[in-house]
């Protein structure tokens, strides 16, 4: 055998090696998820966009990039304009995934069927909806929802100005408010929970879309207090001090309850624990990239959500939001709920448990 003969036998048997670890586990998706055709994760190519809530935004940040690990060859863009905001580019065709930190509304499922958008709506975790001050802020250690709705309601503005104002024995000095802002779904959550009515809110008070923006606004301001998403307060607890809530009900537990995991997930934390959402385009879930990538979302959204901040949902709930997911279950079944329902009775209910 002539010198030119070997070393093409062994750039071929070189070649067959690769080949070969091409075929092998290095395109199979993570936690042992594989994609909606069947096939590895290589196969699968094309761009998802998603755009919404600040609040769902880090578990989508950390969904995309586990699926990224897996799926090469599909590309997911994450946003953040709001839920309102983000409804608004699903209704429009901009986006393939709406995040959610509330239901649809009926005018926003309304349009979505004007222009012939249907779309799977599914649940991913629960979050906690934190009261939250100045760490030099010895005083309000708790507050009543009564005490909260005299505060934000929008016949508060121009009235409830200093903290002596909302409770008898706080100081006579300014409070200073901070909320998100009328796109969120935190600020329709809240006024919903505590003013009674959705959107019905004072409206002289530092809004941002971005929870950023609020927790630095209260860390600099010693008469503020302000409420956004649990995992903003638990990524910046060294910045804020949190305040217990006291929803006057016994049956969830008697007294002020801080936001916790805990209290949470066994809804001792009344009303402000709530339910977040994914919403995808039908049309968009017709494509295997994004059919994998949903599947992928909600076989991993209990340890993701755990690890951005947020509360799992249990553990029964997720084998039938897949479920939800395969059958592409069309419209929403949560855009009538209440505070304070909890998502497996809903799911139940449905699916006739």
């Amino acid at each position: 055998m002539n010198t030119k003969s070997s070393w093409q036998i062994a750039a071929f048997a070189l070649c067959g090696l690769m080949v070969l670890a091409g075929c092998g586990n290095s395109g199979a998706p993570a936690n042992g998820t594989s994609d909606a055709s069947g096939s590895g994760g290589g196969s699968l190519a094309g761009d998802i966009k998603v755009d919404g809530s600040s609040t769902v935004l880090p578990i989508s940040e950390a969904v995309a990039e586990e699926f990224g690990g897996s799926y090469s060859g599909v590309r997911v863009t994450v946003a953040e304009s709001g839920t309102g905001g983000g409804f608004k580019k699903f209704i429009a065709g901009e986006i393939d995934v709406a995040d959610a930190s509330r239901p649809i509304k009926d005018e926003e499922d309304a349009d979505c069927a004007k222009a012939k958008i249907e779309y799977v709506e599914l649940p991913i975790a629960y979050d906690g909806i934190a009261i939250v001050v100045n760490p030099k802020n010895t005083w309000a250690k708790s507050i009543t929802v009564d005490e909260l709705k005299k505060l934000w309601a929008p016949e508060a503005q121009g009235k409830v100005m200093k903290w002596s104002d909302i409770r008898a024995g706080w100081p006579d000095r300014p409070v200073k408010l901070y909320g998100p802002g009328t796109d969120s779904g935190t600020f329709e959550y809240f006024t919903e929970a505590i003013v009674g009515k959705k959107n019905a809110s004072r409206g002289d008070y530092s809004a941002s879309e971005d929870d950023n923006v609020l927790v630095q606004g209260i860390a600099g301001d010693e008469g503020a207090l302000g409420y956004f998403g649990l995992s903003y307060y638990l990524a910046n607890k060294d910045k804020l001090s949190l305040v217990a809530v006291d929803d006057g009900n016994a049956d969830n537990g008697a007294g002020p309850i801080a936001a916790s995991e805990t209290t949470v997930r066994d809804g001792t934390y009344q009303p402000l624990s709530r339910p977040l959402f994914i919403y995808i385009k039908k049309s968009s879930l017709d494509q295997p990239h994004v059919a994998a990538f949903a599947k992928f979302y909600i076989q991993n959204a209990a340890t993701l959500s755990a690890e951005t901040g947020y509360v799992a949902l249990p553990d029964s709930a997720y084998p039938m939001i897949e479920k939800r997911l395969q059958d592409k279950v069309l419209g929403s079944v949560f855009k009538d709920s209440k505070p304070g329902m909890k998502i497996e009775d809903l799911l139940k209910k449905e699916q006739g448990g």
